[in-house]
């Protein structure tokens, strides 16, 4: 959703790490998000602990959502999330799924529908992970992805799977 007044549009961030304290990881990617000039937090989700995506010879995962106004392009919010990444000793070396201190994916940038080779928004996974649908619907649950398909549903039919909150 785009505010016209402000000209901020909110977004969604997803938020993982399976190595190097992940806890951590995700609080202080949060922590980094919001010192981010252009983005204000609007809500964060409980921590999720689950069974890595991919390969399973790796380490479980902790989960979160972040929402966000922004005033930031959906490219630069995606080079800002990317550059945490990296303070935070992430390493793209083009293994799909494998274990990392921090992954964070731009999952909805308002009502945009948007197909870019380096940027697919609403993120094209949305709707197969638990780990995504389960902490966006504790902070957004009426939530309507720009495709027009509710959260509340996409919960219902997602492939079912080991994912559970984590206390504080």
């Amino acid at each position: 959703m785009t505010h016209p007044t402000t000209g901020t549009v909110t977004a969604y961030i997803g938020l993982g790490s399976n190595l190097a304290s992940p806890a951590e990881q995700l609080i202080t990617a949060r922590n980094r998000i919001n010192a981010t000039p252009g983005i204000t937090e609007l809500a964060f989700s409980s921590l999720y602990h689950s069974a890595p995506m991919g390969p399973q010879d790796q380490p479980d995962y902790v989960n979160a959502v972040m929402g966000i106004l922004t005033t930031l392009s959906p490219l630069d919010l995606l080079r800002s999330l990317q550059n945490i990444e990296h303070l935070q000793g992430r390493v793209r070396d083009g293994e799909r799924w494998g274990a990392r201190t921090l992954d964070l994916d731009l999952l909805i940038y308002g009502n945009e529908q948007l197909d870019l080779p380096e940027l697919t928004i609403p993120h094209a996974g949305i709707c197969q992970r638990a780990f995504v649908l389960l902490p966006l619907a504790e902070i957004a649950p009426d939530l309507v992805i720009p495709d027009n398909r509710a959260i509340a549903d996409l919960l219902k039919n997602c492939p079912p799977t080991d994912i559970e909150r984590l206390t504080a």
